[in-house]
């Protein structure tokens, strides 16, 4: 398995500026190549989100070049949900302490993705997604917001989430939330597609079948593509009215 990777954001059309981050690594290892992507929204009503989402994306990539050649032959669920968990953790406390320290409140959302020769690991606190676009485009990750557990809970429609004055208020984020709770998960990676991270931003305006247009693999053969693709969706996006920072992180595989 190989990978391609890249990744692009926009400060969009109304914000002073822009609290997204990403980083993503193609790392060689003594278990082949694996791939970190990780994507953090720091939270627009609070101050300062791009120093909360800026430092956790940090902290991932430092522990892809610390702890992953260390675990990189063993990895399961067992050994990497209580990494990840700690280091949630570990940046909340450490996120909130800082806010405290300088008198404001700040937090950001975590996406992050490990891909593997045969598995991917997948940590997620917020509503920054990530999708799967392979034969069809499939959201893996569920929001963590009042309105989408409303959805379950049969409160609301779809429709009227659309629209809600609070769809994007969060169940719970790093810095901010007294406690969180990550969601963990796994899955077996698809050798020719492409696992996409976007900020909430990149998917308010923009549909599935508007992603997967643009994002499957047919139409991602190389960085330059994705490249393309990734920016034409961040101006569509603009162009209808996103008022939110946009950011976007593509890996393909083949």
């Amino acid at each position: 398995m190989q990978f391609i990777a890249a990744g692009d954001t926009d400060i969009g059309l109304v914000k002073e500026t822009n609290q997204d981050s990403y980083g993503v690594k193609i790392i060689q290892t003594p278990a082949g190549i694996m791939t970190l992507a990780v994507l953090c929204d720091g939270m627009g009503g609070y101050s300062k989100g791009e120093v909360a989402s800026a430092t956790l994306v940090h902290a991932f990539l430092k522990w892809a070049d610390t702890r992953l050649p260390i675990l990189c032959t063993s990895l399961s669920e067992e050994t990497l949900r209580p990494e990840w968990n700690a280091l949630a953790i570990a940046y909340n406390q450490k996120i909130a302490a800082y806010g405290n320290n300088v008198g404001i409140t700040l937090g950001t959302t975590l996406t992050a993705i490990l891909l593997t020769q045969t598995k991917y690991f997948v940590i997620h606190v917020g509503d920054s997604r990530l999708y799967q676009f392979a034969d069809a485009g499939v959201c893996l990750t569920r929001d963590q917001t009042v309105v989408a557990r409303e959805i379950e809970e049969g409160l609301l429609t779809e429709e009227q989430a659309k629209t809600d004055v609070r769809r994007s208020v969060l169940l719970q984020c790093i810095g901010a939330s007294e406690t969180v709770v990550p969601d963990f998960f796994s899955g077996a990676v698809r050798e020719n597609a492409v696992y996409m991270l976007c900020s909430d931003g990149f998917c308010h305006e923009i549909t599935i079948q508007d992603m997967f247009n643009c994002l499957r693999p047919e139409v991602m053969q190389n960085q330059a593509e994705m490249m393309q693709n990734m920016r034409l969706l961040i101006d569509t996006d603009k162009q209808r009215q996103e008022r939110d920072n946009i950011s976007v992180v593509c890996v393909r595989t083949y």
